[in-house]
């Protein structure tokens, strides 16, 4: 199973959701930006490390949310891990997706999720309100 972090970033109670783009699996799907665990790092650390890389953005942590296994088609098995987080900078550059969107608690149900990030949408529409 692969270890995967994701972020809601909360900033004036909207959160922030990015747009997979067309060359990476599943293109322009919505998702909430993170990545891939590597070996030794903590899940905050790789967190952190991923939406630097993904978006030049710096966060602070608030909580972990209860994470998700997923099963896709082509058989790999991701336990996606979601966390609270605050925005540190506001300067965001685009280097994976193809877009973003700050989305109230209220129109996260329109954007076409992952099928991973559904149920971690759901979670958050319940009890973020």
């Amino acid at each position: 199973m692969i270890q995967v972090t994701c972020a809601l970033i909360e900033n004036k109670q909207r959160v922030l959701c990015a747009q997979r783009s067309a060359k990476m699996s599943l293109p322009l799907k919505w998702e909430f930006p993170g990545g891939k665990l590597e070996k030794g790092e903590t899940l905050e650390d790789c967190l952190k490390r991923e939406i630097k890389e993904e978006l030049g953005l710096s966060i602070e942590i608030l909580e972990r949310l209860p994470s998700n296994t997923h099963k896709y088609s082509d058989k790999k098995i991701i336990e996606l891990i979601p966390f609270r987080c605050s925005l540190q900078t506001s300067e965001i550059d685009l280097k994976e997706h193809s877009k973003i969107e700050w989305a109230s608690v209220s129109q996260l149900e329109s954007f076409d999720w992952a099928e991973a990030d559904i149920p971690i949408v759901q979670h958050y529409i319940q009890n973020f309100k």
